[in-house]
């Protein structure tokens, strides 16, 4: 793997590591109030400072961490079990089926991404179970596209026809001849989806659609600190910061695993 793979896989292990690991070696709690420390600056006491309630902002920012990544992942993989799912079937089959499934992405496709999350998480009652499923129906349509598109170059591979001509089953020729093909191209995209997944959670909670309250996600945290921007600019600054540096290092890992499987990723 690449210099910047490896530095983005870093990055975000002692993210995780560091937020899995805080209840035991971090003093302050994410959600304990303390009014004689309202919007207190970074300090030896508080590293990142409190905010408008005097809780400790690093404590807050490491629990929103875990939230964010793995609300983030999870929704990742079931966008990608879907669309794979999908993609094989419809590049491999084509027909009226490779026609009404390409219309449903393309009707998917056709929505801001951003708009149709948000929409989706005003219908469902809001909380972190609802942002899994918007971003999860917001993002299942690209790693279809994409599977069927290679599904249809693979199907007339030789490999192909020759496990056809062995007597292999259609069933047999996706699950073992076509998919492990495709698997390593799924998981670059996903890879690459999941900063823009990061920020989408992050915009969801901004809005008050994401984990509710006293939960802290990245996203509340910054709609939160918004008001203080003048006097207390750090309160909205380093969960802006975290945003950041883990969408830039799940873009730069999926740059890294394009390289490493030499997969090109076009539009």
């Amino acid at each position: 793997m690449a210099l910047k793979g490896k530095v983005s896989v870093a990055i975000i292990g002692v993210m995780l590591l560091a937020s899995i690991m805080a209840p035991f070696f971090y003093p302050h709690d994410p959600h304990a109030i303390d009014l004689d420390s309202l919007k207190e600056p970074p300090g030896p006491a508080h590293p990142m400072g409190t905010d408008q309630k005097g809780r400790d902002i690093l404590a807050r920012l490491l629990e929103g961490a875990i939230i964010s990544i793995s609300v983030s992942l999870l929704a990742a993989v079931v966008a990608m079990g879907i669309g794979l799912a999908l993609g094989l079937v419809s590049g491999y089959f084509g027909g009226k089926l490779d026609l009404a499934l390409m219309g449903l992405v393309d009707l998917v496709l056709s929505f801001p991404s951003l708009l149709l999350a948000i929409g989706i998480s005003v219908v469902l009652p809001p909380g972190i179970y609802t942002v899994m499923l918007a971003i999860a129906f917001v993002g299942w349509a690209s790693f279809a596209r994409l599977t069927r598109g290679y599904v249809l170059s693979l199907k007339e591979a030789q490999f192909v026809e020759a496990a056809r001509a062995i007597g292999c089953g259609h069933g047999r020729v996706l699950l073992k001849h076509i998919l492990p093909q495709c698997v390593p191209l799924a998981l670059t995209l996903m890879t690459l989806k999941l900063g823009g997944y990061i920020i989408t959670e992050a915009s969801l909670s901004f809005l008050g659609l994401g984990a509710q309250p006293p939960v802290a996600t990245w996203g509340s945290m910054i709609s939160q600190g918004r008001a203080y921007i003048a006097v207390a600019p750090w309160i909205a600054i380093f969960p802006g910061i975290a945003i950041a540096a883990t969408a830039l290092s799940f873009n730069l890992l999926g740059d890294a695993l394009s390289a490493r499987f030499g997969v090109k990723m076009r539009g």
